[in-house]
């Protein structure tokens, strides 16, 4: 069977403006995840408003994108990284995908990935946020936070553009109203850095923010569903 192809990087709403179709997921699934779970924000303050960064967070559980795009501001708009192998062959996820916008395409098979970074710059040089998480899978367990891969420097440094750390915790594991945190740092700007020296800043950074976790105990209520809804 032949492989689907990506999709051109104009078929995808990469741009500072929040899609009329995102505006209106959010009146609804904004509220729903924050009646499932207790998500706190901290440092709110230091989320750039006039002006597009690069987004980089641990990555523990399928909660954190969309608790950030729960949480952040409605522009400028958020793009995440993602793999379309599947979305391409499901008609209606794929529409979603194109209407509500918010998502660069990862073609796993393409070395190198032109389609990701023709849409990774587009993204910021339209004024959107491309949101990244630098580790590259998975942090093994709440509160540590692995290597940093260097993708997420290269696009900063490129389009000369902020990084802004943002660190999750309670996210890996998951029941009804558990407490979760978002932290943001303070954007880490790029101009005068090259990649090593950011990647390495920005992973000194996160390892400051990420807070040790402790379990908040109590009743936990449909965890292993919540856990791996997706």
């Amino acid at each position: 069977m032949q492989a689907q192809a990506q999709p051109p990087a104009d078929l995808l709403p990469v741009q500072r403006q929040a899609t009329l179709a995102y505006r209106a997921l959010r009146l609804w699934a904004g509220p729903l995840l924050h009646s499932l779970f207790r998500i706190r924000v901290e440092g709110r303050e230091h989320i750039p408003t006039d002006r597009n960064y690069v987004l980089i967070a641990n990555h523990l559980n399928w909660l954190d994108s969309f608790a950030i795009l729960a949480t952040f501001p409605i522009e400028p708009r958020v793009h995440f990284l993602g793999d379309t192998t599947i979305l391409v062959t499901r008609k209606f996820q794929w529409a979603m995908v194109k209407s509500v916008g918010g998502f660069i395409p990862v073609s796993r098979k393409s070395h190198p990935d032109t389609v990701l970074f023709h849409h990774a710059n587009q993204c910021l040089q339209r004024g959107g946020v491309l949101a990244m998480y630098p580790e590259g899978n998975y942090g093994a367990r709440e509160g540590e936070v692995m290597s940093f891969k260097k993708g997420f420097a290269h696009f900063a440094t490129e389009n000369r553009v902020p990084v802004l750390p943002v660190a999750l915790s309670g996210t890996q594991d998951l029941w009804l109203r558990k407490p979760v945190r978002l932290i943001v740092g303070e954007p880490i700007e790029s101009d005068g850095q090259t990649v090593e020296s950011l990647v390495t800043l920005a992973e000194t950074r996160m390892r400051a923010l990420v807070p040790p976790y402790h379990d908040p105990g109590g009743v936990k209520l449909l965890r292993k569903r919540l856990t791996h809804l997706f």
